[in-house]
């Protein structure tokens, strides 16, 4: 006879990945927050010392030019943080409101907010958000704005089917045989019954968004070459790969983890908002 005790080990997997991923992406928050106080200043320059291996004093190595590889992956935490959110924070923006007027609209406004996702949607993002790159010029901002232009169709879509399934619920039905006017209906019924399931989406949206934005960077278009953004400090480092590896390694590490975390959290969070017990 064979004893069994504790949890599954599939269950407590399940418990332990999300738990790992908050825990991660918290030190991140904390890396992009407070960058002076975790690792000092990112500008100290040692040619003498380029190049380095990991090791002692340097804990993920030197760049070529013998600056902390620790130090400037954690000073870039904030920009790729910052990228990621707030190119977001644009899509959905411009998606909510773009579903709205669809779902909302009539029949011609629905039409034709469709028909126009759908073109940006037949487009591949990173080719939609080089184009808008190209209009407004490379920096930051352009690459915020062309992830954002790239994310909003797939916002919109959604949000307009939330739009038509609420709007057809018994309370707004309710709401409008009481008198309501249309604003206020929407106002308290609609909208904050639309909104939820945006947050869950966003979230997943975020590591995307870094992705994004560290691949335009590493093309150039991002923030200039000075800049800690992860990207950015790929882009600086494929020129030394059969020099060191540790300048291109770290920095990929950290858009991979912190993206992997984002999705593990983000899928927690659904989990959890559609009422699922993925423990």
């Amino acid at each position: 006879m064979t004893a069994t005790t504790g949890l599954p080990p599939t269950t407590s997997a399940r418990r332990l990945a999300p738990a790992l991923a908050v825990l991660f992406l918290v030190l991140v928050v904390l890396a992009a927050a407070f960058p002076d106080l975790l690792a000092g200043h990112a500008d100290g320059v040692d040619p003498l010392n380029a190049l380095r291996g990991p090791g002692a004093g340097h804990l993920f190595g030197t760049d070529q030019l013998g600056r902390d590889i620790f130090t400037r992956v954690i000073h870039g935490a904030r920009a790729s943080l910052a990228l990621g959110i707030g190119a977001t924070a644009l899509a959905a923006a411009a998606g909510i409101a773009w579903g709205l007027v669809a779902g909302l609209g009539g029949r011609f406004a629905d039409e034709t907010a469709m028909r126009a996702a759908d073109v940006f949607m037949s487009v591949p993002p990173v080719l939609l958000a080089l184009l808008v790159v190209a209009i407004l010029g490379a920096g930051g901002p352009s690459v915020a704005v062309a992830i954002a232009v790239s994310l909003a169709p797939g916002f919109a879509r959604i949000v307009r089917v939330q739009t038509l399934v609420v709007k057809e619920a018994g309370y707004v039905r309710a709401a409008t045989a009481l008198g309501l006017r249309r604003r206020e209906i929407i106002g308290r019924h609609i909208v904050p019954n639309v909104l939820p399931p945006m947050l869950v989406l966003a979230t997943m949206n975020v590591g995307q968004s870094i992705i994004a934005g560290a691949s335009l960077s590493f093309l150039g278009l991002g923030p200039q070459q000075s800049s800690e953004e992860w990207g950015s400090l790929l882009a600086q480092a494929r020129d030394y790969l059969q020099d060191a590896w540790a300048p291109a390694v770290f920095p990929g590490l950290a858009i991979t983890l912190t993206v992997i975390s984002i999705s593990v959290a983000g899928r927690a969070v659904q989990a959890r908002f559609e009422g699922r017990d993925d423990r």
